[in-house]
């Protein structure tokens, strides 16, 4: 079960772990690529801010964003700014999430979040967890998935595979890490099943296609191809 207040205070010492990596960042550095492809690191911590006040929109019964365009303008637009406007930017939007996030309320709920997409209210804290945690990994600062919490990439794992659950493109995929946790996935498309291998980061990277899968093991076919995120 999701426990709203534990995602809330892990969520807490991941932002502060992203602040403090921030926090070293001067505006050069910022402007240099992040591993995301077409982003520089600006763009990252922009992202990360329009992202929490965007969950602000979807915990008080907002839309997310007013449309996508407009999502992707306000990263562009706030992803040049300085290291100090942006790390108080960072801060800023954090802390307002925090606080819709902490306030009472029907955490069984329903909410709507971009394209349509639904989930319950409590696991809304966790979806930010994930977003603070993988876009501190792509800013490039020594961050790597290896660091993250394992509690965290089990839980990633199981959301992932569960997103990628019977997705037409995806054949049944069987996944397991090297401490006898297993996990499925796909099952949409015609073929398999395959079973994929390897350490808790590795099919992590793999499924968040933060990596490309040549570290796991594969049986019984080729590592599937997964649809972007």
């Amino acid at each position: 079960m999701t426990d709203h207040a534990h995602d809330l205070a892990a969520l807490r010492e991941a932002t502060d772990r992203l602040l403090s990596a921030t926090e070293k960042l001067d505006d050069a550095a910022l402007a240099e690529p992040s591993r995301l492809p077409g982003w520089s690191r600006g763009h990252v911590v922009a992202h990360l801010s329009r992202n929490a006040d965007a969950l602000v929109n979807v915990l008080q019964g907002r839309p997310m964003y007013a449309d996508s365009e407009t999502r992707d303008s306000d990263i562009e637009r706030d992803a040049p700014r300085p290291q100090a406007e942006q790390l108080a930017d960072l801060a800023a939007s954090a802390d307002r999430f925090v606080a819709a996030a902490a306030a009472p309320a029907d955490w069984s709920r329903t909410v709507t979040l971009r394209n349509g997409v639904t989930d319950p209210a409590s696991r809304i804290p966790f979806r930010r967890r994930g977003e603070v945690e993988l876009h501190h990994v792509d800013l490039g600062v020594g961050y790597e998935l290896e660091d993250l919490p394992d509690d965290f990439i089990a839980r990633e794992i199981d959301f992932l595979a569960e997103r990628f659950g019977r997705h037409p493109a995806v054949v049944s995929t069987g996944v397991a890490d090297d401490r006898g946790r297993t996990w499925t996935t796909g099952g949409g498309a015609e073929g398999g099943p395959v079973g994929v291998r390897g350490t808790a980061p590795e099919l992590l990277g793999w499924l968040s296609g933060r990596r490309d899968g040549s570290a796991l093991t594969v049986e019984g076919g080729t590592l599937p191809a997964l649809p972007p995120l």
